[in-house]
């Protein structure tokens, strides 16, 4: 499992699978068992899912924010997260 993640595109990866790969990353870093250069590697690529992770949520609320209400409290207008790239 650990694996599949990781050979993955971080652009490609879900918000979920995004966290969970990032905590493995954190779990391999704080349990010191992996050598100097896998350890800057695995930092970086945690790095980058951060802003990964960042960049998705911010599109979440930007979604969420352009969620209109008529007056009776229901949804009239609605963007998805692909209209919104």
């Amino acid at each position: 499992m650990e694996s599949d993640v990781i050979n993955k595109n971080i652009g490609s990866l879900s918000f979920e699978d995004a966290i969970k790969e990032l905590e493995l990353i954190v779990e391999s870093l704080e349990n010191g068992s992996i050598g100097l250069e896998e350890s800057i590697f695995k930092y970086e690529r945690g790095e980058s899912l951060k802003v990964h992770c960042n960049n998705l949520l911010n599109q979440a609320e930007a979604r969420i924010e352009k969620i209109n209400l008529n007056t009776s409290g229901n949804i009239k207008n609605i963007q998805s997260l692909e209209d919104s790239k």
